[in-house]
């Protein structure tokens, strides 16, 4: 073939009128978890969550020689592994129903699919182009073809054509948000909770008191956002390029949102053992790189676990504090296991 007949061919993921319920996809690259992903995952978002970073903690409790990793890295490589449909988007508004169904350990290798579960035309608005939400089903599983993760996350992308009418009206309000939570008891089988009680200073679950609540007296820097979403392979145009976002500014990827307020939380609770579920997730507003990030932690529910322990959900809302003014960013509720 001449040079001549080679066409230019666009890559960039597809608007939201190419999408169709029920698509799938499922070739993003695997990727293994490694002692240098951790690390710098760690130097990003600095949480303080004991077994990840104490090894010989990792083993007494799971009984694993292999060191867990932070569940925090888990999901955000399994987002963006999820990104392949979502290249373009412009916003992700919601996750419902995250699940860990095991709790991985470096050396581990993740591989994501996704599916496109409903579609819904937004309505037009004044000086905005088109935009429709896209719900996407999450499953992450690891070499052995276990599960890992199951969950939803919303996306606002953007029409081809400003002016179609794709007829998509799906609704949005009836995907599941209900935690599978024998995954979650199952997820911690042959867990030694009692270990950490020995080993960790309190407190521990029984110390708790339900409707605790937290203020987090210091804020932290967002930084290095375009180097997170590379390492968690995620393509999202807006988290690397700022004419892409559309506000002059790159979207700081909303994973290291989250990955923040989990370091306001292990500062609240400085023995939670680890990260079970999320109820929910939901993107207030924009996060943008040098905002500085505050939470305030509430103990919603508690449940106990056979042999000691339990489960605590928690509300996590966070706040972004940009130009001297502060603006709501993040609500987010959490499972998490305490000794």
């Amino acid at each position: 073939m001449s040079a001549a007949a080679i066409t230019l061919q666009p890559v960039g993921g597809p608007f939201f009128e190419e999408l169709e319920v029920g698509q799938r996809i499922d070739t993003a690259p695997a990727m293994t978890l490694t002692p240098g992903h951790a690390a710098l995952h760690q130097a990003i978002v600095g949480d303080r969550l004991r077994l990840p970073l104490d090894a010989s903690l990792s083993t007494a409790v799971s009984g694993d020689e292999r060191q867990l990793a932070h569940p925090g890295l888990v999901w955000d490589v399994a987002i963006g592994q999820s990104t392949l449909l979502t290249q373009r988007v412009i916003a992700n508004l919601f996750y419902r129903g995250l699940v860990l169904h095991r709790q991985p350990r470096l050396g581990d290798t993740l591989r994501t699919t996704v599916e496109v579960g409903a579609l819904r035309q937004n309505s037009p608005r004044p000086g905005r182009g088109g935009t429709g939400l896209a719900a996407l089903r999450v499953r992450t599983v690891d070499q052995e073809e276990r599960s890992v993760l199951d969950f939803w996350r919303c996306a606002m992308l953007p029409l081809r054509d400003p002016e179609a009418e794709t007829g998509h009206a799906d609704d949005l309000d009836s995907i599941p948000a209900a935690l599978d939570l024998a995954a979650v008891r199952s997820s911690l089988a042959g867990w030694r909770l009692g270990a950490f009680r020995e080993l960790v200073p309190g407190p521990h679950f029984e110390d708790l008191e339900l409707g605790s609540r937290w203020s987090i007296a210091a804020g932290d820097v967002v930084s290095a956002a375009p180097e997170l979403a590379r390492m968690t392979l995620n393509l999202a145009m807006a988290h690397h390029d700022a004419d892409a976002s559309g506000r002059g500014r790159r979207l700081v990827y909303g994973g290291q949102t989250i990955g923040l307020a989990a370091c306001h939380v292990s500062r609240a609770l400085p023995s939670l053992v680890a990260y079970a579920a999320w109820h929910a997730c939901d993107h207030l507003g924009p996060v943008f790189e040098g905002d500085t990030l505050h939470s305030e932690v509430e103990l919603e529910q508690t449940e106990a676990l056979a042999g000691g322990g339990g489960l605590v959900h928690l509300v996590v809302r966070t706040s972004a504090r940009r130009d001297g003014e502060d603006f709501e960013v993040l609500s987010w509720r959490p499972v998490a296991v305490m000794a």
